[in-house]
Parts: structure tokens; C-alpha cells; sequence
């Protein structure tokens, strides 16, 4: 992944929200080379519908990542797609939507995944640019925390600690590779309590969710029929949140990211530290910087 790529052809889905509810269709489509990840809002008449996926345009983190632009078109529960794109390496590509919410497939990145790979991805002979950590920088929202770690590859470190004892404390760690996130992580499915319908219903929250599209916790376990994918399918889903929300950095990002607990509204804070701290980063072109590690690892 050290050229900058798009796909090769357009790829169609539809869906509903996770959180509205509201059927979507959705389109993505090659874009020109350096124009980056961006929404557009075709079922909106404003003066500008297209949302840059950056994280400058992020506006709410609750239970979800919304994006908004300075007209008011808004893309809402993005990082399952980012993602996506993340995984796979896609940097530049245009996504039509026709509804306030990116579709919810499955709850996982697996369907966006594959339906990437069967448009194919082409490449240019414009190499991709990456934010190299320098230095450590770390964020506490309360008990969570956060921070970067200088690191040649591309990492994630995560922990979560549930009290519930279908989840219990689990920790994962990847390193960002097409392969590992497609095998390991991609096909994580978001989960719930269904304890908790009844209040994020009254919030206007997770009136698409199912067990279609999420795992469903109840006093008694795992209500999903079919049970989890990965016996720690909790962490790894807490894992491809983490990759979606740090891609609105516009490039990936070479170093380590450990986090606890780790939420949406955490995972912005300390991408927002890191880019604010100008000293911590630097950008990086990755064929040059992988050629440097190889040298290193060499003596």
C-alpha cells in the first residue's frame, strides 16, 4: 500500500442507519488522484453537500461518528466505512449517499470491504503520504486513555474492561496490513445491551439496530442465534472504530496508538493532540520510509 489508490470501478449498496433507521443507498466511486475521502449528500439542496472525511468536520462522537461541513450536510456513523478504506488502503474516492447515515450492513467493515474488492482498486504512480509519530502524545478522558507512540509501522494496541461478564476485560493488537484487517478485524460487528433499547430509542439512537447488524447482549449472554464471530469479537470491533476515527487524519498514521477504553469522543481527542502538537509529526512518504526501515534493519 505505498501508491496512492482509488477503486477501479463503482461499487453500489443500500441499507438502513444503525442509528436513524432510514434506508440509504450508497455509491462509491473512483476519484482523481489527491482529492481525498469525501461524502456527498445527493438528497440535500444546500449550496454545498460534499463533507470532507477529516477529522475538522467531526461534530458529535456519540455512539457513533458524525461528520458535518459549514452548510450543514451531515454524514453520520462513518468510522465502520473509514475503516474500510483504511484497511484496504483507499485514499481517494467519492461516496454518494442518499440519506443521513452511512448503511449499516452487517455492523461490521466486512461487506464494505468486499464490495471494494470486487470494483478491484487501482493504483497511481502517486505515492502515499503518512503522519509519522514523533513524539508521544496522550490524552485521559476520566478513567480512559489514549496517546500515540512513536513506531515504524502502523499499529493499534486496545483494551476494554466491561463489567458485564459476556465481555469482561479483552485486549487486542494488529498491525495495520490489508490482510490482518480483512482476516481479523473487519468482520467484528458492532454490540449492544439490550438493556439499553429502550433509552437510546428515547434518544433517537439505534432504531436500525438488529440482530442482523449488531451482537445483543442480555442477562443471559449472546443473543445472536449464530453467537460471536471471534471469541473476543468486543475488543476487535472497539479495534476497527479505532482505525475508522484516526483515518479522518486524512493519511494513515505511522506509530502506535494505545488506548483503554477507548471510545469515539476518545479516539477524536487524541487525533485532534496529536495534529494540534506540530512537533509530534511530520509527514512522510511511505515508499522512502519503509526503504529507511529496511536499511535500518539491515545495520
Amino acid at each position: 500500500m505505498m501508491e496512492r489508490t482509488t477503486l477501479a470501478a463503482p461499487a453500489v449498496c443500500a441499507g438502513v442507519g444503525l442509528h436513524t433507521g432510514a434506508r440509504v443507498r450508497m455509491v462509491m466511486k473512483p476519484a482523481a488522484v489527491g482529492s481525498g475521502i469525501v461524502f456527498d449528500r445527493t438528497d440535500l439542496d444546500l449550496p454545498d453537500t460534499r463533507v470532507p472525511a477529516r477529522r475538522e468536520f467531526v461534530r458529535s462522537t456519540d455512539l457513533g461518528t458524525t461528520l458535518i461541513n459549514d452548510a450543514g450536510a451531515s454524514v453520520a456513523t462513518v468510522e465502520h466505512l473509514m475503516a474500510a478504506l483504511a484497511g484496504l488502503g483507499v485514499d481517494d474516492v467519492l461516496i454518494e449517499l442518499d440519506g443521513p447515515e452511512a448503511p449499516a450492513m452487517d455492523g461490521s467493515s466486512a461487506p464494505f470491504v468486499e464490495l471494494m474488492l470486487h470494483a478491484g482498486l487501482k493504483t497511481s504512480a502517486a505515492p502515499r503520504r503518512a503522519i509519522q509519530v514523533l513524539k508521544p502524545v496522550s490524552v485521559t478522558d476520566g478513567a480512559r486513555q489514549a496517546g500515540f507512540i512513536p513506531a515504524l509501522k502502523q499499529a493499534i494496541d486496545i483494551e476494554i474492561d466491561f463489567s458485564d461478564p459476556s465481555i469482561g476485560k479483552q485486549s487486542f493488537a494488529f498491525e495495520v496490513t490489508r490482510e490482518t484487517f480483512r482476516t481479523l478485524v473487519a468482520p467484528a460487528r458492532t454490540f449492544g445491551f439490550r438493556r439499553d433499547l429502550g433509552a437510546l430509542l428515547k434518544a433517537g439512537l439505534a432504531r436500525g439496530s438488529s440482530l442482523e447488524n449488531s451482537v445483543v447482549l442480555t442477562e443471559n449472554g449472546v443473543e445472536n442465534p449464530e453467537g460471536l464471530r471471534f471469541a473476543d469479537e468486543f475488543v476487535r470491533h472497539k479495534a476497527l472504530d479505532v482505525l475508522g476515527d484516526l483515518y479522518l487524519a486524512g493519511a494513515p498514521i505511522l506509530g502506535l496508538y494505545r488506548a483503554s477504553r477507548p471510545g469515539h469522543g476518545l479516539n477524536a481527542k487524541a487525533l485532534g493532540a496529536l495534529l494540534a502538537d506540530t512537533s509530534a509529526w511530520r509527514w512522510v512518504n511511505l515508499r522512502e520510509a519503509q526503504t529507511a526501515e529496511a536499511l535500518r534493519a539491515q545495520g
